[in-house]
């Protein structure tokens, strides 16, 4: 057990005996979900402390860091988790520049079918360029996933992209010439082994497992050559044997490895049917759940180099547009309910561009509805033939990837439509029986302290022994920048607690520098022991979290420089955090910060000024007391 800013973590020996549902009931807990192996609990922060401390003491686990916690979840996988879990981190990584030719490849595909853009010389040249851009970088992305793959297991990262140059050299056979028969392999002879020297264009299996080999030949070496040499003859053996490696054993194992998933992909459609893909659509966004969905990129990228087609992306699709579809039904469900809007509405919208965390774990867990619409998109899917000439991208944006072969763009759509009135109506159907507990979206948020007079009377010690009293609060309250970079909306954050508002609403950065000051003046409540968060309370009592990047707590302090401790008065503009940014980035954390209004009161009401470019002088924010009735 250990605790970040705003969440409780548990790894519990068994998920399944957790009452998820007794415990959204209790008192002050905001939320509630498993993340992987880890069930956590929201409470927002500050009062995270104080459960932690009364929890681990009754548990006798007192002292344990989120790090311990992530060894006590990596025992608790079994090994094949554990390899799953840690393929999905590394196509995360690389995720925006697949992201990129998988647009570019649909956008390719969608102008080279009109005829406008063939009888004109620039527009034909221009799309000439984008599909030269698209294939390229599915070109060399075997060396991409190379690279994330060595970093990713903790080698240094040049040395998986040697490793990618290596299986992509211009002296190998190009991999898709020599499977056609059209250009001569040579065969050399080592150790008594034939190796054909071939490439890897589309190996991303073999990419995955040098990556691996790669990072930890390069750990090797550098713990057993002597420091006087080390720096020119370990990364010299880590390359000389990584790249015998390649060509005697895990070049012809990946490639086995390869043709074996592919092949058995290929044989479920072809085989079980319309059940073989109605059942991937019906169960895929419960991988999803578990974070490991990422895993279908290798998959997805090896159907495309084997075959052409990639048939899992629509199906994905489909899956994932169901989950909006449960949203609308539970949205009319309870359509009376403001909150119920507030949360269901950013969600729809985040699943119409694929993502779909905030629906998942802000509405559709509690119920099974999805799995059926997705299936019966899945079936659309089927029958219609439907397939993707790319991977990466989904539902609005994904229609560009759509093979356009027998109006595969209008089959996209009629997919879609289905799978999303099948979790509408289902859930409207079976949520009329079925929903016999508290509104989720309704369940009480932690409840502030009572007061006589809500202007004046909190007090609270700042530190210093002295008690102070807040001010009189106006009927606007302003608040400034508090970051320097571009402002965002907090459904934008990649962060299903700070995407849905759970710990409240707010603003959120994306720093263009490693800094964070205060918005206005007031107090600092507290400032976490890993420094990636700080709590502040304005002059006239509005309570604040400043929370720098996603899952920053897991770097334990490291990179983050605190200017200010527990107990200290601020002025607006101060510096109170400092950050190394470049470095965080480099170690695969979003560097976005939210700063979250925690406990408004109900007569007050948030107004963000962006979005734009924000500053420590640019106005951010203002809260405003709403008219009485």
């Amino acid at each position: 057990m250990a605790h970040c800013a705003t969440r409780l973590r548990i790894v519990l020996k068994d998920n399944d005996k957790a009452d998820l549902k007794a415990i959204e009931d209790v008192d002050l807990a905001k939320g509630v979900f498993v993340a992987g192996d880890q069930v956590q609990i929201i409470f927002g922060a500050g009062l995270v402390n104080d459960v932690y401390e009364v929890f681990a003491d009754y548990n006798n686990m007192k002292n344990m860091s989120l790090s311990d916690l992530k060894t006590v979840a990596n025992k608790k996988m079994n090994p094949l988790q554990r390899i799953i879990k840690a393929l999905s981190d590394v196509f995360v990584d690389i995720m925006p520049g697949i992201l990129a030719a998988a647009l570019l490849t649909g956008l390719s595909g969608v102008l080279g079918n009109l005829e406008v853009v063939q009888a004109n010389d620039t527009l034909f040249g221009i799309n000439r360029l984008i599909n030269i851009a698209s294939s390229a970088i599915f070109d060399f992305l075997p060396l991409a996933v190379a690279y994330s793959a060595c970093k990713r297991f903790g080698g240094r990262p040049i040395l998986g992209i040697v490793m990618g140059c290596i299986m992509l050299s211009g002296s190998l056979a190009n991999a898709y010439s020599a499977a056609q028969g059209t250009v001569e392999v040579t065969t050399l002879h080592i150790f008594g082994l034939g190796v054909e020297l071939v490439g890897f264009q589309g190996g991303i299996i073999v990419a995955l497992l040098m990556g691996f080999v790669t990072a930890k030949l390069d750990i090797f070496f550098e713990k057993k050559v002597p420091e006087v040499i080390r720096l020119l003859v370990s990364p010299l053996l880590t390359t000389l044997v990584g790249a015998l490696l390649l060509f005697t054993i895990i070049g012809p194992v990946g490639r086995g490895l390869s043709s074996g998933i592919t092949n058995a992909l290929v044989w479920m459609t072809q085989n079980l049917g319309a059940v073989g893909y109605a059942a991937f659509s019906g169960l895929q966004q419960l991988v999803v759940i578990t974070g490991l969905h990422h895993i279908f990129g290798a998959i997805e990228a090896q159907l495309l180099a084997d075959t052409g087609r990639n048939f899992l992306n629509p199906l994905m699709s489909v899956a994932i547009i169901a989950q909006g579809g449960a949203v609308l039904g539970y949205l009319v469900l309870h359509r009376k309910s403001v909150k119920t809007r507030e949360l269901c509405i950013p969600s729809f919208i985040s699943v119409l561009f694929g993502i779909t965390e905030p629906a998942l774990f802000g509405i559709n867990l509690r119920y099974r509805f999805p799995i059926i619409g997705g299936a019966l998109g899945g079936l659309v899917v089927y029958f219609t033939n439907l397939a993707a000439v790319g991977f990466g991208t989904t539902v609005l944006p994904g229609i560009a990837l759509a093979d356009p072969a027998g109006n595969g763009y209008v089959n996209y759509v009629i997919a879609h439509g289905v799978a999303i009135a099948g979790g509408f109506f289902m859930t409207l159907v079976l949520g009329r029986f079925m929903d016999q507990t508290p509104d989720v979206a309704d369940v009480p948020a932690a409840k502030p302290a009572e007061t006589d007079d809500d202007s004046v009377t909190a007090q609270e010690e700042d530190g210093s022994g002295k008690e102070s009293v807040q001010a009189e609060a106006p009927e606007k309250e302003e608040f400034f920048g508090y970051a320097k970079g571009q402002d965002i909306a907090m459904e934008d954050v990649k962060d299903e607690t700070f995407a849905n508002k759970v710990l409240g609403d707010g603003i959120a950065v994306i720093s263009e520098e490693g800094k964070v000051y205060a918005p206005a003046d007031g107090t600092i409540l507290s400032v976490f022991d890993t420094k990636h968060a700080v709590c502040f309370a304005s002059t006239y009592g509005t309570e604040i979290l400043i929370h720098i990047g996603v899952d920053t707590v897991n770097l334990q302090g490291k990179y983050f420089t605190a200017h200010v401790k527990d107990g200290d008065t601020v002025k607006r503009g101060q510096l109170l955090i400092e950050f190394d940014k470049e470095q965080i980035e480099k170690a695969g954390y979003d560097t976005v910060i939210p700063m979250i209004f925690t406990d408004l009161p109900e007569d007050k009401k948030l107004k963000v000024s962006g979005p734009g470019a924000m500053d420590k002088d640019t106005p951010a924010a203002v809260i405003e007391r709403m008219p009485s009735e």
